[in-house]
């Protein structure tokens, strides 16, 4: 039952990082990349604490050891994403990132030695199908920008398995770490925006209400609900449901943008949903049950 919770709360995480690109492209038009998300982590970050710092204060070595270790995984997802969006396609994009559902099952077994049983295998091969047909169109090119594409793909793989690793362990404070990995990687990008860039607040209305609305909810609730789930859920199966991201994504773009997805788009958005069920759904539970009821059925007659 804990883990229906944990990965039902995944799930509302994945729409709202779904939202997301919506209110990233706002921000996007006056902030540059490191100096966003060093506003967004870092006032994340400090709206988690002043709310909890009673908490967050007695937090231990390894909460604070695990936190930056994920804040560098970050950096380098977010990095990843947004100067590969830059400079290739979105369909590229959206494919490239989405391939986090491939590499943490294979990160796992290199690593951890965990090998993923064949229902996690058959899902994990829907949800890339899902991917492909969703986000490819048929003039695919190479572009540079799909090396940071990979990059964040490769290194959101490393952020779930350092994170499942960290909140199995009894030293480790789950709630500390959704929230001490955020100013790390605040702090982090921070760094890069005062080499690279020169960061400065935003100015107009509408980029603070979307970057407020990105801090508190897409990043501040979304990475703490995400520590605190993972208790209960293993890296893999979180990799198969945030491959929903893409579908919301184009939910939202429908929504808000008037956008509409192709039939092709529409098949692959199914498959991803179909993927997701098939890693909830408990088929041994669910054959007991069907012969129970046939049982039942032909008592009665």
């Amino acid at each position: 039952m804990m883990r229906l919770k944990a990965d039902l709360s995944l799930l509302l995480v994945t729409l709202g990082w779904g939202v997301s690109y919506i209110l990233i492209d706002i921000c996007l038009s006056e902030l540059p990349p490191f100096t966003l998300n060093a506003w967004r982590f870092l006032g994340a970050f400090f709206v988690a604490f002043l709310l909890s710092s009673k908490r967050l204060i007695r937090i231990g070595r390894d909460t604070l050891k695990y936190s930056a270790y994920i804040g560098v995984a970050l950096l380098f997802v977010y990095s990843g994403a947004t100067f590969g969006v830059m400079y290739t396609s979105l369909s590229n994009a959206g494919f490239l990132c989405g391939l986090t559902v491939i590499f943490t099952p294979l990160l796992g077994l290199l690593v951890f030695r965990k090998r993923p049983d064949a229902k996690l295998v058959a899902a994990v091969v829907m949800a890339l199908a899902g991917i492909g047909l969703l986000t490819l169109k048929d003039d695919l090119r190479f572009a540079s920008g799909d090396v940071f594409c990979i990059m964040a793909a490769l290194s959101y793989a490393v952020d779930l398995l350092v994170t499942e690793r960290a909140v199995k362990k009894p030293s480790v404070d789950a709630f500390g770490l959704g929230v001490y990995q955020l100013g790390f990687t605040g702090l982090f990008m921070l760094i890069a925006a005062l080499i690279f860039e020169t960061p400065h607040p935003p100015v107009y209305p509408g980029t603070w209400g979307a970057l407020i609305f990105l801090t508190v909810f897409c990043t501040g609730i979304a990475f703490i609900v995400q520590a605190v789930a993972q208790q209960y859920t293993d890296a893999s199966r979180v990799g198969v449901i945030f491959t929903l991201e893409p579908v919301f994504a184009g939910v939202a773009a429908r929504v808000f943008a008037g956008e509409v997805l192709s039939g092709r788009a529409t098949l692959g958005a199914v498959l991803l949903l179909c993927s997701l069920f098939f890693i909830e759904i408990d088929f041994r539970k669910l054959r007991s049950a069907l012969k129970k009821v046939r049982r039942r059925g032909s008592l009665d007659k």
